[in-house]
C-alpha cells in the first residue's frame, strides 16, 4: 500500500489550492529505506482515507494559509452519522474534497459503525460535485 506523505499546493489570489498528493510506499517505510516519495498532480484531490483523514491532516499542518479546523469524529450514532456524512460531503478548499469517514473527522460527525450505505452515497455525491466543478 501507500500512505500520504504530503500534498502539492499552489497559491492563487492569496488562496491555497491543492494540486496533488505526495505518497510513499508502505514497504519503503517498513524497511526504513531512504527513498524519495512520489508526487501525483491532479485537478481534484479527494480525501476518502477514512477516520484518519490523512490528506486533510497533512494539508492542515503544512499548507500556509489553509485555516481549516480538524476536530475529529464524534462518538457513535449510526443513523445521524449516515445522514450527515452524505450532507457534509464536498469541497474543503480549491482542489480538495472530502468523502466518507474523513467527513466525520472534518465536521465532528458521529461515527457509524459497520454501516456502509452513507459511505457509498458520500462517494457518489463527491464524484458528482467534482465532475460539476471540473466542467466550470
Amino acid at each position: 500500500g501507500v500512505s500520504v506523505d504530503d500534498v502539492v499546493f499552489r497559491v492563487e489570489d492569496n488562496t491555497p489550492r491543492i494540486v496533488g498528493v505526495v505518497v510513499q510506499w508502505s514497504s519503503t517505510i517498513i524497511a526504513a529505506l531512504h527513498v524519495d516519495p512520489i508526487s501525483f498532480k491532479a485537478k481534484a484531490v479527494i480525501d476518502c482515507t477514512g477516520h484518519e483523514a490523512e490528506v486533510l491532516s497533512v494539508a492542515v499542518k503544512k499548507v500556509p494559509g489553509l485555516e481549516i479546523p480538524l476536530p475529529g469524529e464524534a462518538s457513535m450514532w449510526a443513523a445521524e452519522g449516515e445522514k450527515l456524512i452524505v450532507e457534509k460531503t464536498g469541497k474543503v478548499c480549491p482542489g480538495l474534497y472530502v468523502a466518507g469517514m474523513a467527513v466525520a473527522t472534518l465536521h465532528r460527525i458521529p461515527r457509524m459503525g459497520p454501516i456502509f450505505g452513507g459511505m457509498l452515497l458520500s462517494g457518489k455525491r463527491v464524484a458528482e460535485i467534482v465532475s460539476n466543478d471540473l466542467k466550470k
